[in-house]
């Protein structure tokens, strides 16, 4: 028994060598084998969006790389070299991941893809010609662009403004009138006109005025002319006329509203008069005292101290009298204007014994007209007229005869 275990152990410790070599040696070919593997991957640098990333690689293509790395590169994604790119040895790969942007120009919008970094980029890309000094453009040249960002470009034109009596060709971006005149802080009045209206639309070729209008109130003094008024008087000659009261104008305030635009007078209304002095007629005494029949050898009148015959007579009591005596108005009660005819032989009587309109011959006065009343003249009473108060003291208080003519 002894004998065969010693022969029996070099044989196990044989076959325990030989698994042990055998496993060794696998161990070693697949160190070897991976270490050549590793040895021959591609060394791939990636710069996404601007960050750089390094992997190694048996991808044969970039699409390969992509796809083990789990990368999903969409449509308008700018991948360089392509997708399509055969990976040998080392390989650097931009990937710049597109971003949608709205952008609005002149009003309308559109969706847009991009890989550009800023505003600046995209609107290069977009090829517009941007003028910074005119076009309106939000957000600025230097903003990042982000994912879903809005982008508003209007591109600036000139139009032509008339104002305050300046004109100017102005860069704008404004949509309509209304728009345009707030951007260059014009004010309207409550009364202003624009032309072309507040709400229309502009383009390269708008001409806009603004015409200011208001209403303000012209007040212009006129005269009024004066009437004339004819009067009988049978105390003048038939066919003669004397002034007996001279006529004078009035005057009124007319009150217009005036429209003006831009200064210029467009319309007046008359709104208002407003008498500032009454017109005063003037009063004509037209003569109605037929001519004397004179007989041959007969005068045509009789002196102021004969009376003539035919008449009935009175003895009566006379005083004198002026226009301008106290409490005088100069104005007989017949409406005879003593102040403009001084030299008018004129009587006060009591109109029940000499009615008013008689043509009398009054003793030391001549012939007369009985034109006037007076509270003091009652009964066989007179009061002649004279032209001055130094002649009524000469006349005094006398007893006369007054013959009446007709």
């Amino acid at each position: 028994m002894e004998t065969n275990r010693s022969q029996l152990l070099p044989a196990v410790s044989f076959r325990k060598k030989l698994v042990i070599s055998v496993i060794s040696l696998i161990l070693f070919g697949g160190v070897i084998t991976y270490a050549v593997y590793e040895a021959t991957k591609a060394t791939v640098t990636i710069s996404i969006d601007g960050e750089e990333v390094t992997v190694q690689t048996h991808a044969s293509t970039v699409a390969e790389l992509m796809k083990e790395q789990e990368w999903e590169v969409q449509e308008h994604d700018f991948i360089d070299p392509g997708l399509d790119k055969e990976i040998k040895g080392n390989l650097t790969v931009t990937w710049d991941q597109a971003k949608q942007v709205f952008v609005t120009i002149q009003g309308h919008e559109e969706p847009v893809w991009t890989t550009a970094d800023d505003v600046e980029q995209l609107i290069q890309e977009l090829d517009i010609d941007f003028k910074e000094e005119h076009d309106l453009l939000t957000p600025a040249l230097n903003e990042e662009i982000t994912d879903r960002m809005n982008l508003i470009y209007e591109s600036a034109f000139q139009v032509e403004l008339t104002s305050d009596g300046e004109h100017h060709e102005l860069w704008t971006t404004s949509t309509t009138v209304a728009d345009f005149l707030e951007r260059e802080s014009v004010t309207l009045g409550e009364l202003d006109r624009v032309e072309p209206e507040l709400d229309t639309r502009l383009d390269r070729e708008s001409e806009i005025q603004v015409i200011r209008v208001e209403k303000v109130t012209d007040v212009v003094e006129e005269s009024v002319a004066f009437g004339t008024v004819t009067r009988k008087d049978n105390s003048i000659r038939s066919g003669k006329e004397e002034v007996v009261q001279a006529g004078e104008e009035g005057t009124v305030n007319k009150h217009y509203e005036v429209v003006l635009e831009d200064g210029e007078e467009i319309s007046r209304e008359l709104v208002k008069t407003e008498t500032v002095k009454e017109s005063k007629d003037r009063i004509v005494a037209v003569g109605t005292q037929p001519a004397p029949t004179v007989s041959r050898g007969s005068s045509s009148s009789s002196s102021s101290g004969s009376a003539p015959s035919g008449g009935r007579t009175l003895t009566v009591t006379a005083t004198a009298y002026t226009a301008g005596c106290s409490g005088c108005s100069g104005v007989t009660a017949t409406g005879i204007n003593l102040n403009n005819n001084r030299n008018m032989k004129v009587i006060a009587v009591d109109p029940s014994v000499i009615p008013l309109g008689t043509r009398v011959h009054v003793e030391g006065y001549g012939n007369a007209v009985a034109g006037d009343t007076g509270g003091a003249i009652r009964g066989n009473k007179i009061d002649v007229h004279v032209p001055t108060k130094n002649e009524a003291f000469r006349w005094g208080t006398r007893t006369v005869k007054v013959t009446i003519l007709d």
